[in-house]
């Protein structure tokens, strides 16, 4: 009788411990599977005027970039990548709409009138990345520079244009040093108080990067987010770093806006890897793929000199030129688990791409605005499609002489500064510092990237040699 209550009492232990067992392995699979769906954080990095050559990964030997070589080490590296064109504004439209600078309605920094239109913002009907995420169900955040609104028009603004957090440089003589933020407000808009609240920061981007891990912290937990975090390293006409003990024993060798320059560089690299320590901390960074790249070329503003620390890496041109040194740039994809580690890739790709790759990794649809193919099966090592021809146009004040253009096909790349009415053809295979314009030699190539030029710039109000310029 007892035997029997012994094995009673086993066989209900037994029973419950099969089945805790089981409760405890249901909610372990209803956890993969809850791990398995959630959609990706995506962040896009954008440094302002950083040249091809301005980082250790791609040849740089003077400025340290430590952290960013790592990255690159660990992720993929392009070499054929390029901005939407070579000056802020239009390249940076490009960058949101996924429209080239011949579709885009932004192709210079000023418009037709600098009196009157001083700025001219994305068309409404335009879809921002930010807009197209927030419908599919993610939290948006746009940290720094923006510029692609006008300063008495908040709609404009970042916070207009699909981004659910905002903490935004404007652009403008009416809103110098103003920056919008939904828990702050209007922060600062005389120069001395923006001096009095920085000047506990090395850099303005420091301060940036707080805003941003502050975000991390803040946001909801259980959606996905995207973050655009848009630096102002290492444009020339950053005040910050007056002070900083960096490169220090270069002082009587370098000029000091050199020293100056390379310290913004290693500073920027160090506001990432506090980005990547935040996410890494927090459980997120093996679900986030992260993009780093520039907004142009290298600049040679503010008696800084592009050529100090061969910041092109010795392509022909610079900010505003659509030479390669203008708007070839550095690109880094990083995606633990998804991209293999140390990988380089010479798939030509552009600013235009970013959009549709944006959307295929967040499963949105892609609107149908943009001229760009999503690189995905590149970053994750598939086959990849490739465009047919990249464009680019710039236009720099109300005169021909400022509108210029560009298109790659292949190897085959042209230029025409508008004021020449030349197409200069070059073979990037055999030249790719553009050193022999080989049009004379090939005038039937020189004819079908013509009619790219043509085809690709639309006329457009604000910009009065859009179109193409051609006799």
């Amino acid at each position: 009788m007892k035997l029997n209550k012994y094995i009673s009492l086993l066989l209900t232990i037994m029973l419950f411990m099969a089945c805790e067992e089981k409760k405890e392995s249901k909610v372990t699979q209803t956890s993969i599977s809850s791990i398995q769906t959630k959609k990706p954080n995506i962040i896009f990095l954008l440094a302002d005027d950083m040249g091809y050559g301005e980082l250790g990964s791609y040849g740089q030997e003077t400025i340290k970039t430590p952290f960013l070589d790592e990255v690159a080490s660990k992720g993929l590296r392009f070499t054929d990548f390029y901005a939407g064109t070579s000056v802020c504004s239009p390249s940076r439209a490009v960058l949101m709409t996924g429209m080239h600078t011949g579709h885009v309605s932004i192709r210079g920094n000023k418009g037709l009138y600098p009196d009157k239109y001083d700025r001219v913002p994305l068309r409404k009907s335009e879809v921002t990345i930010g807009e197209m995420l927030q419908k599919g169900g993610y939290q948006t955040a746009m940290i720094g520079k923006w510029h692609l609104g006008i300063p008495e028009d908040m709609s404009t603004w970042a916070k207009g244009r699909g981004f659910d957090y905002a903490v935004q440089e404007q652009w403008g003589v009416s809103a110098k040093g103003k920056y919008l933020d939904e828990r702050l407000h209007w922060v600062n808009n005389d120069q001395d108080s923006v001096f009095y609240n920085y000047n506990n920061y090395k850099c303005l981007d420091e301060f940036r990067t707080n805003f941003a891990l502050d975000y991390l912290d803040e946001k909801e937990a259980d959606k996905p987010f995207f973050l655009y975090m848009s630096y102002r390293i290492p444009h020339s006409h950053e005040l910050f770093l007056s002070k900083t003990d960096l490169y220090g024993d270069k002082i009587e060798e370098w000029p000091e806006i050199e020293r100056r320059h390379a310290a913004r560089i290693t500073m920027l690299d160090t506001q990432i890897k506090r980005l990547f320590d935040k996410l890494r901390e927090k459980g997120e960074l093996d679900n986030t793929l992260i993009l780093f790249s520039s907004d142009n070329g290298p600049t040679n503003e503010n008696h800084h000199s592009y050529k100090f620390f061969n910041s092109s890496g010795g392509l022909k041109g610079y900010k505003r030129d659509v030479y390669e040194g203008g708007i070839r740039v550095p690109m880094l994809a990083y995606w633990e688990g998804k991209i293999n580690e140390g990988q380089t890739t010479n798939h030509p790709s552009t600013f235009y791409d970013v959009m549709p790759t944006i959307a295929e990794v967040a499963g949105v649809d892609i609107p149908k605005q943009t001229d760009g193919i999503s690189i995905l099966p590149e970053l994750l090592g598939k086959d990849q499609p490739k465009h047919n021809h990249l464009y680019w146009e710039i236009q720099e004040g109300p005169t021909q002489k400022g509108f210029r253009q560009a298109a790659r096909k292949g190897k085959w790349k042209v230029v025409r500064y508008g004021a020449s009415y030349k197409t200069e053809l070059y073979d990037l295979e055999a030249d790719l510092f553009e050193t022999n314009d080989i049009s004379k030699q090939h005038p039937e190539i020189v004819e079908e990237m013509n009619n790219i030029l043509k085809s690709e710039s639309e006329i457009i109000e604000h910009y009065p040699n859009s179109g193409g310029i051609f006799k």
